[in-house]
């Protein structure tokens, strides 16, 4: 398998708990291909947010080793500025070429370094006004679950930061393990980064009818040219009905949900098997290979056979 990738936690003080133990929890299941250890500022113990405080056994020098740095949020609100600067210095000894990746508000501790600087990022929307207030200098995106400027990452509060843990594990070892890491840690194996971070809807009764079941007969049937209306009836809904009460629960269309399922089974297909381009869109309901090709590249911005080398690391001939 080769040498661990080395992913360093800086926590700073005031740190979430939680958010936290996400970077361990997410490339600590991907079967050793991730080493994760966890450094201060200035490698004393350091508050959390929560009735508790934590001691780690590394200090900041442990940066100097890192292949990725992960910042996970602390309560700016609280602390002020000086918590982010702080930080913000501690990532001067991050190793050349390392990968820096935030987690909610860990994003003001990019921003204060400088590291943002007329790039796109996102951080917890709830944020967002103070952020800009901060750090003007940013193209802050306060809608989306998570950013990917390549070497630096930035991703919006909690469960977010899982979903950006796991577009690294996919991005570094493909679908299949990133799969695995996922059900290994009983999460979704994948949210599209552009998704919305805040959906205002009530929490539905426990008694509603929802779409899950009609989600669950779409996975089963990809290759086929479903429509609204087939999930509809799946649901025994009329199709108004159908599509308010999809978009309350996934936070999307139906239509969009489906491209989102489509790209990702093509995806696996693509790292997976030697099936012909053509042969995959059929397998995952895209109408052809041009349609797959359009898709794939409006998603993540390769051709099918550009994203089938990276991941299988194999010459692929034709187009």
């Amino acid at each position: 398998m080769g040498k661990a990738h080395r992913v360093v936690v800086l926590a700073p003080d005031g740190v979430y708990p939680f958010d936290l133990g996400i970077p361990k929890r997410v490339f600590g299941a991907a079967d050793g291909r991730y080493e994760v250890v966890t450094c201060t500022v200035d490698g004393r113990p350091v508050r959390t947010n929560a009735d508790f405080s934590i001691t780690v056994e590394h200090g900041v020098e442990a940066l100097r080793t890192a292949d990725t740095v992960v910042i996970p949020p602390f309560d700016v609100a609280v602390i002020g500025r000086a918590a982010p600067e702080a930080v913000a210095e501690a990532l001067a000894f991050a190793a050349p070429g390392a990968r820096i990746v935030s987690i909610c508000t860990g994003a003001f501790a990019l921003a204060a370094a400088g590291l943002l600087d007329g790039r796109r990022a996102t951080t917890h929307w709830a944020l967002a006004d103070l952020f800009q207030e901060w750090y003007p200098q940013v193209a802050l995106d306060p809608n989306v679950l998570f950013v990917d400027e390549g070497d630096v990452l930035t991703s919006a509060g909690a469960a977010a930061g899982i979903d950006v843990c796991l577009h690294l594990v996919r991005k570094d070892h493909g679908s299949e393990v990133a799969n695995h890491v996922a059900r290994r840690c009983v999460v979704p194996p994948w949210r599209d980064g552009g998704q919305a971070q805040y959906i205002e809807r009530p929490v539905p009764d426990a008694t509603a009818n929802g779409t899950t079941a009609a989600r669950q007969w779409a996975l089963e049937n990809l290759h086929q040219p479903l429509t609204l209306t087939d999930l509809a009836e799946q649901s025994h809904m009329s199709l108004r009905t159908f599509a308010r009460r999809f978009h309350e629960e996934v936070g999307m269309s139906p239509g969009r949900w489906l491209i989102q399922q489509r790209i990702g089974r093509a995806r696996h297909l693509l790292e997976s098997t030697d099936l012909a381009v053509d042969e995959i869109a059929g397998q995952v309901g895209f109408a052809g290979g041009t349609s797959l090709r359009e898709h794939l590249h409006a998603a993540i911005g390769v051709s099918p056979l550009a994203y089938r080398r990276t991941f299988r690391g194999v010459r692929v001939q034709g187009r």
